[in-house]
């Protein structure tokens, strides 16, 4: 589904109480039926699928996903590593910046990469196997990579709060 709103920019359109109803209901169960949500927000089944429907025209809702549980798939390791980047660069070398986000987007084990203000450029959330798999990532690619000057890490000892709703 496209990110890019036929409406125009999404914070553009306005989202009443049964919008914002229907986003709630679909954050907490992408599957549940408009029948369903339809008996939760006091709208047809019918109704329900033209304001979805809506929402993704207007790139609200931007795709609908299944949510994996690393621990069930043999990833029992989550690191949030920051990473700082060489800031000086000749000139026909291509910016490291650049290189370094096109390079992360084939990097399996990282979940997801934030640019961020302050000492550091990034933030990587990482999901390893175990301690092996995260020492093979850091040393034969991170740190292996052009653009990436120092790294620093945390793993996570317990996740006290884990969401992908946003408050709507």
């Amino acid at each position: 589904m496209s990110t890019s709103s036929p409406l125009g920019d999404s914070s553009a359109v306005s989202l009443d109480k049964l919008d914002r109803a229907i986003l709630r209901s679909l954050q907490a169960n992408g599957r549940e039926t408009y029948d369903v949500i339809g008996e939760r927000v006091g709208l047809s089944p019918s109704a329900v699928l033209r304001r979805a429907k809506r929402l993704e025209d207007a790139g609200i809702i931007e795709r609908y996903v299944a949510l994996v549980k690393p621990e069930a798939v043999g990833l029992g390791l989550t690191a949030y590593i920051n990473v700082r980047l060489e800031k000086n660069t000749e000139i026909h070398k291509r910016n490291p910046m650049d290189l370094f986000r096109a390079s992360v987007q084939s990097w399996p084990e990282v979940v997801e990469c934030s640019a961020l203000t302050g000492e550091m450029d990034y933030l990587l959330r990482v999901v390893v196997a175990d301690m092996a798999h995260y020492s093979r990532f850091i040393m034969e690619t991170l740190l292996k990579h052009p653009s990436v000057q120092d790294c620093k890490t945390s793993f996570v000892l317990d996740r006290v709060k884990a969401t992908t709703a946003v408050p709507v």
